[in-house]
């Protein structure tokens, strides 16, 4: 344990790596078995998805030691028994691993020079074709694009509520000279949807007090890293909000503020508020109505919320050309863009793209990239990150007029025709449709 892998020039890694060595080891050294590789595999840690292996090592933990290890306690120490060729597990689970930390630690304590050749034999492509040119597909850096854009949206769709209900847009749907009264409730509608978003939120911050790590939060509560991450770096008011925005607004929603100032007026039975919203429009039930009026008769209603865009529309508008947008619609996109900063800034960094990419600009690719990652929001840097890992092909998409769409269009021939016959046909079958030319 005084030879790399295990020393490092950092002695608080140094000692992580040791430790973890130890509880690896006193691990298995309880099972069954006489070396070590045959107690790793007594232990089915390479049948369990994911890290499963680590959820078996902290179980015996707490069931022998009472100790309650966390995942950067035990990971560098298998880590470290795998470079000294200690524990051999199978390629199937060597692969299956997404640690960069694995590959670099086993090239450099194990056989640098068979890492170096099998990196080769992965970039044959090019040692085949030197002079080949890669070139990115626009079509996919315009979608990815999209995507990140549409994130933004999502992720500041309050600041846009919160702008709107400030200048208290008036409604177009008519109301019987009486002002359209909006009845508050006492607190946030106790929906199914808040409920679990308030109780994730308590979970998951519970557990970071206690040290857990976010892919332990993740396996122990059954969500994705990436959700946990969410939870614990978002305030619980967004969340709520967010968790009241995807509730459906129903076919009542168009004419809450009529019945609430009719309810208001006096008027309260169901069935001729019902023939009036009928003969405006409405096409729902009598049922929804009736339970409308009863919720603002206990008090206990919902606010009539004002009309708010989708991020899937917001998108729309900011990627399609302003020339080819509506009046309304462009009044709308400027509404938008006046009551968030950050979907201004996303609007102006996606425009600068798509210019890019249809006027074959990419020598200013990388000056974008550098003004996304500098002035953009979360979604953006990512897409400008992802982006620089691939400077030279995509750089060469926005340049060449070259294009992959005809491999595309291939593809998802291909696609269509393997699921059209799917479980009905055998594979010589799919093999002529494909060869055979439409």
């Amino acid at each position: 344990m005084a030879q790399h892998p295990f020393t490092t020039q950092n002695e608080a890694t140094t000692r992580s790596r040791c430790r973890g060595v130890g509880f690896v080891l006193a691990w298995l050294e309880a099972q069954p078995g006489v070396t070590w590789q045959e107690r790793w595999a007594s232990t089915g840690a390479e049948s369990l998805p994911k890290e499963g292996w680590l959820d078996l090592a902290r179980q015996w933990f707490i069931r022998t030691e009472g100790l309650v290890l966390r995942d950067s306690q035990l990971s560098p120490g298998l880590l470290m028994l795998i470079c000294r060729d200690v524990i051999r597990p199978t390629s199937a689970w060597l692969l299956s691993r997404t640690s960069q930390h694995l590959a670099r630690a086993m090239a450099s304590a194990r056989d640098s020079e068979g890492f170096e050749r099998l990196g080769t034999q992965a970039a044959s492509d090019k040692v085949a074709a030197p002079h080949a040119l890669e070139i990115a597909d626009r079509w996919h850096l315009l979608q990815n694009l999209s995507s990140a854009v549409e994130k933004t949206c999502h992720q500041h769709r309050g600041c846009l509520r919160k702008r709107l209900e400030e200048e208290q847009l008036p409604d177009e749907v008519e109301v019987p000279d009486v002002p359209v009264v909006l009845l508050l409730p006492p607190e946030l509608p106790r929906t199914s949807m808040v409920e679990r978003t308030r109780h994730r939120h308590a979970d998951v911050h519970r557990m970071l007090e206690r040290g857990w790590t976010i892919s332990a939060i993740g396996r122990h509560l059954g969500l994705d890293r990436k959700t946990v991450r969410k939870f614990k770096y978002t305030d619980l008011d967004v969340l709520l909000s967010c968790a009241q925005d995807r509730r459906p607004n129903g076919v009542l929603e168009p004419f809450k503020p009529y019945l609430n100032a009719r309810f208001t007026n006096g008027i309260t039975s169901g069935t001729q508020l019902f023939q009036e919203i009928r003969d405006r429009g409405y096409r729902g039930s009598v049922q929804v109505v009736r339970k409308h009026l009863a919720a603002l008769k206990t008090g206990t209603a919902e606010p009539v919320r004002v009309a708010v865009p989708s991020p899937r529309k917001i998108t729309s508008w900011i990627m399609r050309p302003r020339e080819k947008l509506s009046e309304s619609e462009v009044e709308q996109l400027d509404q938008v863009r006046l009551a968030c900063p950050d979907i201004a800034r996303a609007c102006d960094l996606a425009r600068v793209f798509q210019d890019l990419v249809r006027n074959r600009r990419g020598h200013l690719l990388l000056e974008w990239i550098r003004q996304a990652e500098s002035d953009g929001h979360g979604p953006m840097r990512s897409f400008a990150g992802f982006l620089r890992q691939d400077l030279d092909a995509v750089t060469a998409g926005l340049t060449h007029t070259w294009s992959s769409g005809m491999v595309e269009g291939h593809v998802n021939r291909v696609k269509t025709l393997k699921r059209a016959i799917y479980g009905r046909a055998s594979f010589r079958l799919l093999r002529i449709r494909i060869l055979t030319r439409p």
